[in-house]
């Protein structure tokens, strides 16, 4: 288990960057806004125990006079209640939205930054980034502004309190061993006794909670994962008739989340029995004390009331941490999901394979180029390629040959090996994957994407539909649609062709970009590209024989399982 030190730096390091940030006036403002209406909450709770004893008084010497007085009083002490409630009901929150609106920009931005999410999902480094994003940085504000107020509240109501109830307790004189023993403020120590046993109680029934609310995020993660991987592959899973297999998977993965919510659950079960039983004893408590003394004549009515609601305000203030318990144990698995995020995102590795433009290049090319999986293993060795500006290439080679791969680091995404890339300066290049990225958006700008400074009017976009075969979309570009749900697989691999249209790129790169196309729709396809782009040069990674006709060149990659592959030209 961590200490308590190691958790308050880590929460430091996730909270603090937000008030040194270009916002930091206003989060400020705001914070010490709801701090100092929560100091005004306290006081009026001091106003309200005042006001205890002298009511309480008027009815035990039935003064009607004082005891109408102090009914104008508690009105205005209500108001002034309902008033630093509101308030602080407004303040508070609207921080935390704020707060939530900047961390959330912090974290994509460097989750996007440098491909670092591409890099996660390689690498496996961290569960469910998404989820952690979206739910886990809106936890972070919600549980430290509850805990951080409260806090406040619980030891400006300590101190408050104490004084009051060190005034109202007296002295209490015990015998023992034979000595007479006089303590002072008895109240107070009962008090603090009564807290510090109670929390350390909490302590040993609610540490669990820690761990099983980690394993419980992940594990609603994973299930609501399962249910978007369904919706995703609807089509495959109803072609495959794999109901079944996808119903037990899904019923494993519930199977966690249920298991472990019920050990969430028995757990919290087990502390509020305690909180309530702790809570209810300290009721009654202060009453068991006092009544000595008031059937004595030493104390009047109002000073027992008064007496009894310090004792309560004492009580809470410090059993802060029992009744936030499961708060503070939410609030150290969203901090460990957020610090493994973070560490992911920063643990980026040596960018040894780099992208350089070259002033007066005609080719592109690489030099020294290695090539690594995940694991380590080597895919190529020592590649020196020349792709000539204006030859047509074919890459073809086995499945798992690495073809997919080399394309990635031409495309300067892959990071795992060494050596250079080369491309000429100024030049536009465009890579279009085997499985074309549609945004939900109209089809104008799924067209255009991601070049969103696009110059192309919608008649060049018309024209680059009717060229890929698309032509019935064209009434439909202010349509805005989840695309990748609507189109088939072919046709989203023809709107990505019409998107190199519109782009114009110098170098266009295809991987396996028609491999959803039969041959007549393929010949088609490069035939337009031939047409519409005789500017660009085009480099085709695939292995259909069909495509061969449309390329000068062919390289062939070779690779056996677990060994260097190798790229040789073939004639």
């Amino acid at each position: 288990m961590k200490s308590v030190s190691s958790y308050l730096g880590d929460w430091w390091r996730l909270v603090v960057p937000y008030f040194r940030s270009e916002e930091r006036w206003i989060a400020i403002v705001l914070l010490v806004g709801a701090i100092g209406l929560t100091l005004a909450s306290v006081t009026v709770n001091v106003a309200f125990s005042e006001w205890n004893r002298r009511f309480y008084d008027s009815l035990q010497n039935k003064d009607e006079s004082a005891f109408w007085i102090e009914m104008v009083n508690f009105g205005w002490i209500a108001a002034l209640a309902i008033a630093f409630g509101v308030a602080r009901g407004l303040v508070s929150p609207y921080l935390r939205l704020r707060w939530r609106r900047w961390l959330t920009g912090h974290y994509l931005s460097h989750w996007l930054d440098g491909r670092g999410y591409y890099r996660i999902e390689l690498e496996r480094k961290v569960d469910n980034a998404d989820q952690r994003i979206s739910e886990d940085l809106r936890l972070l504000g919600f549980y430290t502004m509850t805990l951080l107020l409260g806090l406040i509240s619980a030891v400006a109501t300590l101190i408050s309190f104490l004084f009051i109830l060190w005034q109202l307790s007296g002295p209490m004189s015990l015998s023992f061993i034979g000595l007479d023993v006089v303590i002072p403020g008895y109240m107070v120590w009962a008090a603090l006794i009564y807290a510090f046993l109670g929390t350390w109680l909490a302590n040993l029934v609610g540490r669990r909670l820690i761990p099983l609310n980690f394993l419980q995020q992940r594990y609603e993660a994973n299930f609501r994962f399962g249910l978007m991987r369904v919706r995703e592959n609807a089509e495959g899973i109803a072609l495959y008739r794999g109901e079944p297999r996808e119903n037990a998977v899904l019923e494993e993965k519930f199977t966690d989340v249920f298991n472990n919510a019920w050990r969430v659950l028995v757990t919290e079960m087990q502390l509020v029995f305690y909180q309530i039983g702790y809570g209810q004893l300290a009721i009654i408590f202060p009453y068991i004390v006092t009544a000595p003394r008031f059937f004595a004549g030493a104390i009047t009515l109002g000073v027992v009331m008064q007496t009894a609601q310090a004792f309560g305000q004492v009580q809470s203030a410090l059993s802060f941490f029992i009744d936030n318990y499961t708060n503070v144990a939410e609030l150290r698995a969203v901090m460990d999901r957020l610090k493994g995020l973070q560490i992911a995102i920063e643990d980026k590795p040596p960018e040894n394979i780099t992208v350089g433009a070259e002033a007066g290049r005609t080719d592109v090319g690489t030099s020294g180029l290695d090539l690594a999986l995940p694991t380590g293993q080597t895919l190529l060795k020592d590649l020196n390629l020349t792709l000539p500006k204006g030859a047509w290439t074919l890459i073809s080679g086995s499945s798992g040959s690495g073809k997919s791969t080399l394309f990635r680091a031409l495309a300067g995404i892959w990071p795992f090996g060494q050596g250079r890339v080369l491309i000429p300066a100024g030049a536009r290049v465009l890579f279009l994957p085997q499985k074309p990225y549609i945004p939900i958006a109209t089809l104008r700008d799924a067209v255009k994407y991601p070049d969103e400074n696009s110059t192309a009017n919608d008649a060049e976009i018309v024209q680059a539909l009717e060229a890929a075969r698309l032509g019935h979309l064209a009434g439909r570009l202010d349509e805005e649609a989840h695309w990748s749900n609507i189109l088939s697989g072919g046709e989203q691999q023809r709107l990505a062709i019409a998107r190199a249209l519109v782009f114009k790129p110098d170098w266009l790169f295809l991987d396996e970009a028609t491999a959803s196309l039969d041959e007549a729709n393929e010949a088609a396809v490069y035939s337009v590209l031939k047409e519409r782009l005789p500017q660009a040069t085009v480099v085709s990674i695939g292995h259909r024989p069909s495509l061969r006709q449309w390329h000068e060149t062919r390289l062939d990659l070779k690779r056996a399982p677990g060994e260097t592959g190798t790229l040789n030209v073939v004639t």
